[in-house]
């Protein structure tokens, strides 16, 4: 079965258009080294909830998105293996250089349980 990493960013609206070329061009070096599929979701329909929510989770302003991705590995040794690479890839940016802040994105790694159409 497949290993899953998945990201929960804030991007500012006004910064859609470089994200969603930051995101094409820098997906590409993950599926050099290894990624199997890579998703990258734009919010559409995210409400506020009572509790907690993805906005509250990356502290999103009001002029910011949310964008929920994901990024599916072959299983967790090559995704452990394709993160290593990933990090010393000199053409992935640095801090600062990202069309959002990074230090606000919630991450982790996950097992698939259940997978349909599996």
């Amino acid at each position: 079965m497949s290993y899953i990493d998945g990201f929960v960013i804030a991007v500012p609206n006004a910064n859609r258009d470089q994200f969603i070329e930051h995101a094409r061009t820098f997906d590409a070096y993950f599926m050099e080294h290894g990624a199997t599929r890579i998703v990258e979701c734009w919010a559409d329909d995210v409400p506020d909830g009572k509790v907690t929510d993805f906005r509250r989770a990356v502290q999103a302003t009001q002029d910011e998105a949310v964008v929920f991705s994901w990024v599916e590995w072959p299983d967790k040794a090559a995704r452990d293996a394709g993160m290593a690479k990933i990090m010393e890839d000199p053409r992935m940016p640095g801090p600062g250089e990202m069309p959002f802040d990074g230090k606000r994105m919630i991450f982790g790694g996950f097992v698939p349980v259940v997978s349909l159409p599996d």
